[in-house]
């Protein structure tokens, strides 16, 4: 799918959540979402769980992407990091090699990147640090957050760039998401979640579902009942 691409008119929508995490049952959410951001094993996963994953998002029709990530498994990757670029570089270029190389034996190929975490929300205004991630992965498509400096720079390259939006999160000022920490921060009731979900698929080209949250299958179950009954056409990226 590319923003760029579609007829005028044609509401379609990406459906995506971080799978591979080793928090969820990634078999269910697999049949529900159109992309799956999968852990490299920086953060979570590891080289049999991102195997199982692509394995099962082929025989779904779900597109991969490469969810890159501090290495900081500690702290599930949620902790910001003082990383040299050209050592940020080569850890992104580690993850998205190292995903690569499982999906093509598995029939697949890696078909964007996501930041994951601490690095997601780094890259939204850190310069340094997001051209590091874009130097690592080559020229796949960017996911991210809209107006973040990462799609920024990506687009400028000639890259492919996709907006996401969260339904399950709150947000702050200026469109950041509301910290974890915060009250409220993560919404939990599955019928705000889906209305949220059509209120932002209009201005966004993918709806993420956090993959880590208990509810998180019957939430993008829920949110996919939504943008399908609003009239979207649900494709992967």
């Amino acid at each position: 799918m590319s923003p760029s691409a579609d007829l005028p008119g044609d509401r379609r929508i990406d459906l995506n959540a971080d799978l591979g995490e080793e928090v969820t049952d990634d078999a269910a959410l697999l049949r529900v979402v159109t992309s799956a951001n999968v852990a490299c094993g920086y953060h979570a996963g590891n080289a049999d769980i991102m195997r199982a994953v692509c394995a099962e998002a082929v025989t779904r029709g779900v597109s991969v992407g490469a969810q890159v990530s501090y290495d900081d498994r500690e702290n599930f990757g949620r902790v910001a990091r003082d990383v040299a670029a050209d050592v940020l570089r080569e850890q992104v270029a580690d993850q998205v090699g190292i995903l690569s190389d499982i999906a093509a034996t598995e029939g697949t190929t890696v078909r964007y990147l996501k930041p994951h975490g601490a690095l997601y929300h780094r890259v939204i205004d850190d310069e340094p640090q997001a051209r590091a991630v874009l130097s690592g992965s080559g020229t796949l498509p960017v996911l991210g957050m809209p107006g973040a400096l990462l799609l920024d720079l990506a687009r400028d390259a000639g890259r492919v760039v996709f907006r996401e939006g969260f339904p399950d999160r709150a947000y702050a000022a200026a469109g950041r998401l509301l910290p974890r920490d915060r009250p409220g921060a993560v919404l939990t009731d599955t019928e705000t979640i889906a209305v949220k979900a059509v209120e932002l698929a209009a201005a966004v080209d993918s709806v993420c579902v956090h993959g880590d949250s208990p509810g998180a299958v019957t939430s993008a179950t829920a949110v996919r009942g939504s943008l399908e009954a609003a009239g979207y056409l649900l494709r992967g990226l």
